[in-house]
């Protein structure tokens, strides 16, 4: 039997259970960052009034937003056109941050009233009594007592408001699952673990990183198997259990968790890397293991590139086991730089939504 079906073995033993689950935690992952927001823009207003001559500087980001766009233009005239382009971009995305509700990213666990068993990678439903239930991955590792799932706010969801607006430690939730039998670890081999996932899609594979250190899946007939993570955001608190991941790489040395934010810069406190998570990867490919010559140009240039994380680990894409996880666009994508570089179709899962 394959390791993908000893997999789906483990996940079919698991019986789809109706019940109830009491809430003991509820924590905001992201943060409030209105201050922050305020200390990068009065730099730009002071550019505005020494720069384009601006009488009065634009206040508040949110309410005054036809103030800013008349003193950026303003710039522009003063043949500072791409100052003024990059200042737009910038302000726009941070009206975007500022305007968004908190919180956004919801840290939820329960108890649920009796066993709950399942493998790393399933999912479960919940739903209050009167609201149709919703899906999310398990977060925590089956080894906990218990359940943690990772939220994301969808404005105007039908379950996600209440759950980020209302919820409280000691509410109780309707608990039905586990479910999914394809979307999971397959049996230990000398292979190295990759994954990759964008925002929430970090959910299963807390899990499943969680469970590997856990149970000692991180070594093979004696062999040391490196595990990594690829995963990136808009801002660095939207990268789902950052922290609990470094703190686990201080633990594992074989464990490399590489993070990767497209915004956060606008913020000013951001060193790490800033492209797309597929890119990423490539930066941390062994070049003596990837023909360049026989992949894609818009590829091969980020192959063995300049990385800012000080690993010194790299990736033999032939030897990887590769599970990637988030919205349809990203896997689309991540696929598209895989499949050129030889992982074999059995060592490849991937799990969209949206």
């Amino acid at each position: 039997m394959s390791p993908k079906r000893i997999a789906e073995a483990e996940a079919d033993e698991a019986e789809i259970e109706n019940q109830r689950a009491t809430i003991t935690e509820r924590a905001a992952m992201d943060r409030q960052r209105d201050e922050e927001i305020e200390n990068v823009l009065d730099a730009d207003r002071e550019t505005l009034v020494e720069r384009a001559g601006v009488d009065e500087p634009p206040g508040d980001v949110v309410g005054e937003q036809e103030s800013w766009h008349e003193a950026i233009e303003q710039l522009a005239a003063t043949n500072a056109e791409s100052m003024a382009d990059a200042m737009a971009t910038k302000v726009d995305t941070l009206r975007g941050r500022a305007e968004r509700e908190h919180p956004s990213l919801l840290r939820l666990r329960f108890r649920p009233e009796e066993s709950f068993e399942f493998v790393p990678g399933q999912y479960a439903r919940i739903s209050y009594e009167q609201e149709e239930p919703r899906v999310y991955s398990i977060a925590s590792s089956p080894n906990s007592d218990e359940l943690e799932l990772c939220i994301r706010r969808v404005p105007d969801g039908e379950l996600t408001p209440d759950l980020c607006d209302r919820t409280a430690v000691g509410d109780e939730l309707f608990l039905r699952g586990p479910y999914g039998d394809e979307f999971m670890l397959q049996d230990p081999s000398e292979r190295d673990l990759v994954f990759i996932a964008t925002g929430t899609g970090a959910a299963p594979f807390k899990s499943m990183i969680d469970y590997t250190f856990e149970e000692g899946r991180d070594e093979f007939e004696g062999h040391e198997r490196d595990v990594w993570l690829f995963l990136g955001a808009s801002w660095k608190d939207d990268l789902p259990y950052r922290e609990e991941f470094l703190a686990l790489a201080d633990e594992n040395p074989n464990f490399h968790p590489v993070f990767t934010c497209s915004r956060e810069e606008y913020l000013g406190d951001w060193d790490g890397a800033t492209e797309y998570v597929q890119h990423t990867l490539l930066k941390y490919l062994d070049p003596d293991c990837v023909d360049t010559d026989s992949l894609p140009p818009d590829i091969a240039e980020f192959v063995g590139g300049e990385t800012k994380t000080g690993i010194e680990a790299r990736i033999d894409p032939k030897n990887a086991e590769v599970y990637v996880c988030g919205i349809g666009a990203m896997c689309e994508s991540v696929r598209e730089v895989v499949e050129p570089l030889g992982v074999p179709d059995l060592y490849y899962e991937e799990e969209s939504y949206g």
